[in-house]
């Protein structure tokens, strides 16, 4: 079957995604597609097109909950069901959650340069 590349370039491949999120292994350097294959099978909100011999093609909604949910695991280090009570919340806010984050560092870099100010008046 043939495909407008019209429609299927507004989706990414598999590897794609991979290089997008920055799923590397650090075992040899390849990439961990097995990774977002993981997660569609525990985030039901993870669907993938597939167009044709069984690929993978991903829009632009579902890069954006993957990335979301990356962030959720690796930056946030939260659980598996953790995220998923988090996605299947209806009033979740994931970028409400994030912008926190950036502040909350801002407020810490703050505080450490104060700090660091106090040090060095102390000394001199």
């Amino acid at each position: 079957m043939v495909y407008n590349s019209n429609i299927t370039s507004k989706y990414k491949t598999i590897g794609e995604v991979a290089i997008i999120l920055k799923l590397i292994s650090k075992k040899n350097g390849s990439l961990s597609t097995h990774t977002i294959r993981f997660w569609e099978k525990e985030f039901k909100q993870v669907k993938p097109k597939i167009f044709s011999g069984n690929r993978r093609y991903y829009d632009e909604h579902t890069i954006n909950l993957l990335k979301k949910i990356k962030y959720l695991l690796k930056d946030k280090g939260m659980t598996l069901n953790g995220v998923k009570k988090v996605l299947n919340s209806e009033d979740s806010n994931i970028d409400e959650l994030h912008n926190t984050s950036i502040k909350q560092k801002s407020i810490i870099k703050s505080k450490l340069n104060k700090i660091k100010k106090l040090i060095t008046d102390i000394k001199s």
